[in-house]
């Protein structure tokens, strides 16, 4: 087993999960839950599950795509999240437009 590699995806996928809305979810039903273990368990299975999808699609498609290819894609779709983001954020802050008209 290759523990650098074990070791990256480690960290990656914990830093990239600490206070996304996963984890929000998980808080929240355990919070309304008398038994965190069976919330510990179940998330815990689904994160396995979507992430052994995620490891076969990328196998697979990396058959048919070339590697480069596929982390170009990911790269822009990750860019086209993060500047929607930024612009709705911007939006947000500037709020409504507000007029001296009482009406």
């Amino acid at each position: 087993m290759d523990l650098a590699l074990l070791a990256s995806t480690f960290i990656t996928v914990f830093l990239a999960e600490l206070g996304d809305k996963t984890q929000l979810a998980i808080v929240t039903i355990s919070g309304t839950s008398t038994r965190p273990g069976a919330v510990f368990a179940g998330s815990s299975a689904a994160l396995v599950l979507a992430s052994l999808l995620g490891a076969g699609a990328g196998g697979s498609l990396s058959a048919v795509i070339p590697t480069d290819a596929l982390q170009l894609a990911a790269s822009a779709g990750f860019l086209v999240l993060g500047l929607r983001l930024i612009l709705k954020a911007a939006n947000t802050e500037s709020g409504p437009v507000e007029t001296d008209d009482p009406a």
